[in-house]
């Protein structure tokens, strides 16, 4: 089961990586539409990472992946609307939430584990901080999501590299390369 889930959501997050960063070098027709597939596959990848980090008792990163739904979903809507019009209710739900998940998933884990008192949680701030302020600063447009996305490969693929999850690892390495590259281009438009 493990192993399935690895691939369910190493899949699905690696594809929305690819599909960003492949949109930086196209038309704007064919960028929304990999976009908009990009924010769709990044969903669906949410159960299988939250379940595997709620099994580790990673309880801030675990927070951080559900929290970060109302982030995509506002990606997705940015996307198919080709950021004309701004819903600033559906934003300002989406900072709450982001910042609500944040403060939840931190609390939880300190009060969880008696403090930052190990590595893995260290490594989960960093996922919090570059998963939710990547997909915020990409919902809206901003390229310096890509940094933050960054933190969050790095951070990640140390995590899963202390928990024995060979697949992860390698998605999230892999997933680097495609957030750096996305970066490059975005920044070279």
């Amino acid at each position: 089961m493990d192993l399935l889930l690895q691939i369910w959501g190493g899949g699905c997050y690696l594809s929305n990586k690819i599909l960003f960063s492949v949109s930086e070098t196209q038309t704007e027709s064919v960028k929304r539409k990999l976009k908009i597939l990009g924010w769709l596959v990044y969903i669906l990848g949410v159960p299988a990472w939250v379940i595997i980090l709620v099994s580790n008792n990673d309880w801030i990163a675990a927070s951080i992946e559900a929290g970060g739904i109302p982030a995509m979903l506002l990606g997705l809507y940015n996307t198919i609307h080709n950021h004309q019009k701004v819903n600033h209710a559906f934003n300002r739900v989406v900072s709450f939430c982001t910042y609500s998940s944040l403060a939840f998933g931190l609390s939880f884990s300190v009060y969880h584990h008696g403090g930052i008192n190990s590595l893995t949680q260290v490594l989960e701030v960093g996922v919090m901080l570059g998963f939710l302020l990547g997909s915020y600063f990409l919902a809206k447009g901003n390229s310096n999501g890509w940094l933050f996305f960054m933190l969050m490969n790095l951070s990640m693929a140390s995590l899963m590299f202390i928990q024995d999850k060979p697949v992860l690892i390698v998605q999230q390495l892999i997933s680097l390369c495609f957030v750096i590259y996305g970066f490059v281009k975005s920044r070279n438009k």
